[in-house]
């Protein structure tokens, strides 16, 4: 199903917030949209901050080589700043205690 055909795509973050993701909308502007703060920098997918892991659903990047390796695509990585969901989503972004906290604004 592609993007167009859905209104909305779901992101779960592992501790259970859910959060609507519109179709053509980054992770972190949507997480951001929905009043949640994520660590970003550069917004361009070099920097690695916002980096997490893909536990279920797929997302492609809007760049093509983000600032990640080939191994930690094939691992599930992603950089959510550039990251767009083809489905609805399963992600740990809590993997990275210090960089990766997501809190509610």
């Amino acid at each position: 199903m592609s993007d167009q055909a859905v209104s909305r795509w779901m992101l779960t973050l592992t501790d259970g917030t859910r959060i609507e993701v519109p179709p053509g909308t980054d992770l972190v502007s949507a997480a951001r949209a929905a009043g949640w703060r994520w660590p970003k920098s550069c917004r361009n997918g070099t920097c690695r901050t916002c980096r997490a892991r893909v536990l279920s659903g797929t997302a492609v990047h809007r760049i093509d080589w983000p600032g990640l390796s080939r191994e930690e695509l094939d691992e599930g990585w992603i950089l959510p700043c550039v990251a767009l969901p083809q489905s609805d989503l399963v992600i740990d972004a809590l993997c990275q205690p210090d960089t990766m906290s997501l809190k509610p604004r």
